[in-house]
Formats: C-alpha cells, structure tokens, sequence
C-alpha cells in the first residue's frame, strides 16, 4: 500500500474561540460539600421553612455556578458503606462518592472470580466472554499500564464516575430535566448487587448524578432492580414499572412513583405498598418475565404495556397487558407478538413512528399515519432487532409489514456493542429518543483494575426513514454539536487505489467526523458484474482487497499502523449490475493488546441513488459509534489501544480498492468533554423553589 507521507491540512484554519479541554471529563460544583452524609431529598414540609433563606441565596449561587461550572477535576467525598439491605430510606449511595475503602478492596481483590454473570439469576451474559485470566491460560491484566487504563475513560459519554452500570431504564424529560436511570452496582465493578442509579440533565449531554433512586431493599428486589420504564400521565403523574427480582429469584413487576411532583429532580421515589403487582403467568418460567414497557392509553382510556418473555424454550414473545391504575392488571388473551427461534426476549420497546414526518410522536398516538415499531433484545444473542408493522389495537396484535424483517430476523439499531436500548419521547422537542447500553469488550480483570465498567452511548433521535420507508434512521442528539471546538475542513482528496493519506487534525482521541466519498465514475462503469459475495463478519476485514473497497477512514491509528481501527465501504456489483454497499468496522487490528474482543462487524446499507456514501463517527476514546447514509446503518465499537492514544492516537484516510480512485471530504471538530456533576443538597432546594415560584432557571 502506498502511503502519502505528508499530512493533508485542512482547508480552513482552527475556529478561532476554542474552549480549553479538561484533563477528567468530570468537573465539582463550586461550594458543594460532596455531602458526606448524603439524603434522598427533603420531604415537602420541611422544605417550606427553608424557601425564604434559598430564595435569598438563590440568584447568588445561581452566579457562582455559571461561573465555575467547568472548572478542574472533581473530588467525590467518602460516603458511609453502602448497606444494600438497609431500611432506612435516608442514608443512599451516591454515584459520584468516592467507593468505601472495603468496596475497593473487593473490588480490586482476587475474591471476584466467575467467568458468567447474570445467567444464573435469569438475565443476559454480562461479561465480554474473555476469561478472567486471559486466552490461553496466561494472566494478561499486567499488559496494561495506568495511562493506558485512565485513557480508556470516555469525556462525553454518560458513565458514573465508578463501578458498574448497564441498562437504560425510565427515560422521561418532566419540568425541564431530562431523566436517565440505569442499572447500577454501588459495591463494585461487576454486575451485581443492582439498583436504580440517577442522573438528570438539561440538554442529554452535561449530566447532573443525583442519589440512586431505587434500592434493592424490599423482598420482591431483594435480588436485584431490574429494568422498567416510566409513563407519564396526562394529569402530570408518573407511574415507574419495573422488574424486581425477588427472594426466591422469581421476577415480579412492580409500582414506583416520584414522592413530590414538585420537585424537578424527582429525588425520592415511593414503591407501591401493594407490590409486587404482576406475578409470572402460569405458562411462563419464574426466570422469564421482565422489563415492563412504557404503557399507551387505547381508545376507551385504558393503559397497555408489554412485557417480555419466552415459550416452547425458543420462542420469543411479548405479553399484552392492560390496567387502569397500574395496580391490577388483566393478561389479554393475545401476545402482542411472537417469534419462533428468537429465544428469550428483554427489554422489549413498542412506539409508534410518524409515515410523513421525521418528528417523533407520544407513545399513546394512533392513527393511518402511523407505524409500529416493535423491538426485542435477544437474551441469546446480546443483540437489539426490531420490525415495522402495523398495530391492530381490537386485537391486540402487531403484524410486520415484511415477515422476512420481522423481530430477530433482519433490522437492527445498530451492529456492534450496542443492547438493551429503551425509547421515550421528548414532548419538548418532538422527538423520539433513543438509548442503548454500550458494555466493555475487555476482560473482567481488567474492569476491576481500573474500577468501572461499561457506558452509554450518545442519544440518538430515532424515526422512520422518509426515502426507503422500510428501515429506522438513528442519529446522535443536535445537542452533541455544542461539544465542537476546532474545526478541520479537507476538501476533494484523492485517494489513489492501495494508498493511505494523513489527516492533520492533531489528536484523534475526541473527534466528530463527517465524510463524504465518491468513487470514479469510470471505475464503476468499467467493472464488469459478478457473483461476488460479501459479509462484513465474514470477511477478512479491512485487508481485504476488491475491485470497488475496502476505503474509508482509520481512526485510533498509531504512526507505525500497528493499532488501528478502520471503519470503510465495500461495494461490490452483481450479476444483474446493481450496486451492493457495505458498511463495517474492523477492530481485529485495533489493540495490541490479547484480552480484549477483536470483531469484524457491519452490515449492508441502502444508498439510494443520486447520494454519495457517507458516514459519520464520533470517537470517545474507548468508545466509537459511527452511522453511516444518515443513520440507516450503525456500528458502536469499544477499542482498547494501547499505543494509539492520547496524542498518539492519529486519522487517516485508505483506500484498499484495487481498481477505484476515491474522492473524499472530510469535516472534523475536536470535542470539549462534556460536564458530569455531583448531587448538592443546596441547588437542589433552589431548583424546587424557582419551580414552584415559576422562575427559569436556565442551564445549570
């Protein structure tokens, strides 16, 4: 392969105001005390005898925050050790304290030893599958050094600071705020031990951790607080269902629902004293049984929702519940649907999309201008797949307009780490939102070295593709973009056949990409048709040479290309003459490194005609996502270099195809870490007050 060995610079120099980027992605709050002894929140009485004083202080903490927000490294406080059985609904951990020092030695100990998590208890894998001590017997946690380890640690991605975490669960935006919680172990690196962590923003990209929001403390969780989803009520309630798994590991939905309406941050959450309220049906296995959906009202104001499960050992289904007061529910006589070969079924998603709009619309909508779409993850297959079809509401049914793309046969969100994704819709915005779970490809140990585990990836706002009408589009949140610093613009580059160019762009650690390629015209009217089969998970990767690919852009790429991670086209053109696109990432070359999961994964993608191919990437150190025409197909990667990083870490642009010259334009932005802070009793008082008072608050 050739190689260009000077770098291409852009054609426009770097924006002139660059904010500073911070050494940690996390920031303190100027005159937080960390709370050392940390509270759900204040009940409402209490709260009134304080108003007056925060009203008073409000406008000048109010100043003191704007002006201090991003100012160095946070240090989290200790907080007591964390006692998950506890009954005392005062004394909660927070997800920004620092862990108790016999958390630490668990942690980091060599007590941690199984290979599988979460099978055994009835949920999916919840380990990468690399062994604990490595391939081939040999211990290889020692191949990492602690600059490598503290790269690994993404800028704008939402993780708490430690420990572990996985499914999204109740998304909402309710007075302003937007809601995340996700499942989250207090005591350590590893799944285990789950309850409700909490975090709340203003625009899904700065997050605010607030105190874990539901704990592990009643008989029906004692086992586990699994994932659920919120419905927000025409009259401004909200009802939380969610998975407990209790004493006897039986799974049972159960009732949570905020403790004061008035607060934005919705700190204290009451469970139902009536739970559990839905018991595993007679047919179905205790273990099979979990992850309520959103509910949506029907025509005669009742509540439906949906909960997933299996029969006959490999058919996945969803049952069709409804209720008026989400206390008592009746099993409809019909599944909502069903899928044989599917396995079990998690965390279902049901919603509708809009056929002539790209804005999303409320889950309850109904309508001919309307489809359903109906999303499983595969407890087998760790994977996301959802179909689009109709939804008969008499019957209780919902048929896909393809049965040869039905739930677990074709469409997925996205084809690389990306599962248990959950959907809500921003009534603000008029969008749907979605999240996606994005877990570590690295080894147990390793996680446990460095003390965290897994991420989530950027929102994206999801809706029917207007062009195709038979797949989704899914494409990071505008509010990303307020992230971009410098910008780098490289127009018309050409690529030769078997060349690699450089991109100047300085460091490729934090990166929004946008690319363009064309390939020569004569090129493609030259080569002649073929019955030339490609896969991306079956191919060899990048390496691969083709008449019309590989070509693309490698990112995370050390100067000497022993590491590097290159996401790419491959077009080939049948028999009948009509174009086939590729669209991969190829990570069997991106770590040095043994002990992490290496892949080669993608899938093919509609490029409909008069649209060059394009791609856009969004690199988080350790975490890539890329979509590619728009969002018709994504790839979400972990990569765990160990010499491209930091300012090591370069771009470049290939071109493996052996009969096509490619012209690319390329658009850059290096990316300002997003702010993660920590829960203050005292902003949250002067919240409560200038909501109550009908004061704006504006970004804090």
């Amino acid at each position: 392969m050739t190689m260009v060995t000077s770098a291409i610079t852009s054609n426009s120099m770097s924006d002139p105001d660059v904010v500073g980027s911070l050494p940690y992605p996390y920031t303190a709050l100027p005159g937080d005390d960390d709370d050392q002894n940390p509270s759900r929140g204040l009940p409402h009485a209490t709260l009134i005898g304080l108003v007056i004083m925060w009203g008073l202080l409000a406008s000048a903490l109010i100043m003191t925050l704007q002006g201090g927000q991003n100012k160095g490294k946070m240090e989290g406080g200790d907080v007591p050790a964390y006692d998950h059985k506890a009954e005392d609904d005062v004394e909660v951990h927070i997800v920004c304290g620092r862990q108790p020092e016999a958390d630490q030695e668990r942690g980091r100990g060599s007590s941690w030893h199984p290979v599988s998590r979460g099978k055994a208890q009835g949920v999916s894998e919840k380990t990468s599958g690399i062994p604990r001590h490595g391939v081939r017997g040999r211990r290889l946690v020692s191949e990492w050094n602690d600059e490598q380890l503290a790269w690994q640690r993404t800028a704008y991605h939402l993780q708490p600071k430690e420990n572990w975490m996985n499914d999204p669960n109740g998304p909402l935006m309710y007075k302003g705020w937007y809601h995340f919680f996700y499942q989250y172990n207090p005591n350590g690196p590893v799944w285990g031990d789950i309850v409700w962590g909490h975090a709340a923003s203003t625009d899904l990209i700065n997050w605010r951790h607030l105190p874990a929001a539901l704990l592990d403390d009643a008989w029906y969780d004692t086992n586990g607080v699994w994932t659920g989803s919120a419905t927000l009520h025409p009259d401004g309630n909200i009802s939380m269902l969610y998975t407990g798994c209790a004493n006897d590991t039986t799974q049972v939905q159960n009732l949570a629902y905020p403790a004061d309406l008035s607060d934005p941050l919705l700190v204290r959450w009451i469970k139902y004293p009536g739970n559990p309220v839905l018991l595993p049906p007679p047919s179905i296995s205790p273990q099979d049984f979990r992850d309520p959906t959103t509910a949506w009202q029907t025509s005669d104001r009742k509540w439906r929702m949906t909960i997933g499960s299996k029969v006959n050992q490999s058919t996945g289904i969803s049952l069709l519940y409804e209720t008026q007061d989400f206390k008592s529910f009746d099993l409809l006589d019909s599944m909502l649907h069903a899928v044989e070969g599917t396995g079990m079924w998690e965390c279902v998603d049901f919603y509708p999309v809009s056929l002539t709009d790209v804005y999303g619309v409320d889950t309850s909508f109904r309508g001919d201008k309307v489809k359903h779409v109906l999303k499983a993850s595969l407890d087998d297959e760790r994977e996301d797949y959802y179909g689009i079809g109709t939804y008969d509401e008499t019957r209780g049914v919902w048929v896909p307009d393809d049965s040869e793309m039905d739930v677990g046969k074709g469409l997925r969100y996205d084809y690389g780490e990306f599962y248990a994704s959950k959907t809500f819709f921003d009534e603000v915005k008029k969008r749907r939102v979605l999240w996606g779970w994005v877990p570590e490809s690295d080894s147990e140990d390793t996680d446990i070295r460095k003390g965290w585990a897994s991420v989530q990836a950027i929102p994206r706002t999801i809706w029917l593709d207007q062009k195709t009408g038979t797949n989704l589009l899914n494409w990071p949140v505008e509010e990303v973009e307020s992230l971009r610093m410098s910008h780098k613009n490289f127009l018309n580059i050409t690529v030769q056949a078997g060349s690699i160019v450089p991109l100047d762009v300085g460091s490729a650690t934090e990166l929004d990409i946008i690319a363009e390629f064309e390939i020569d015209q004569a090129a493609l009217e030259k080569l002649s048709a073929s019955n030339e089969q490609y896969s991306c998970n079956r191919s060899h990767g990048a390496s691969q040479h083709g008449a019309l690919g590989p070509f693309g852009l490698l990112v995370l790429t050390a100067e000497d290309f022993s590491e590097k991670t290159p996401i790419y086209f491959y077009v080939t053109k049948g028999s009948s003459g009509n174009l086939k696109t590729s669209f991969c990432t190829d990570l069997s070359i991106s770590s040095t490194a043994e002990d992490v999961v290496k892949e080669i994964r993608g899938s093919t993608v509609p490029v409909l005609e008069g649209e060059k191919l394009s791609v856009r990437v969004l690199v988080d150190h350790s975490i890539i996502e890329a979509f590619a025409q728009g969002g018709r197909a994504c790839i979400t990667s972990r990569v765990y270099p160990r010499k491209a990083i930091n300012g090591d870490a370069k771009l470049f642009i290939f071109n493996n195809a052996t009969n096509a010259t490619i012209t690319a334009s390329i658009n850059t932005w290096q990316m300002s870490p997003a702010s993660m802070l920590c829960y203050s009793t005292g902003l949250h008082l002067v919240l409560i007050f200038l909501t109550l008072t009908n004061v704006g608050l504006g970004k804090l």
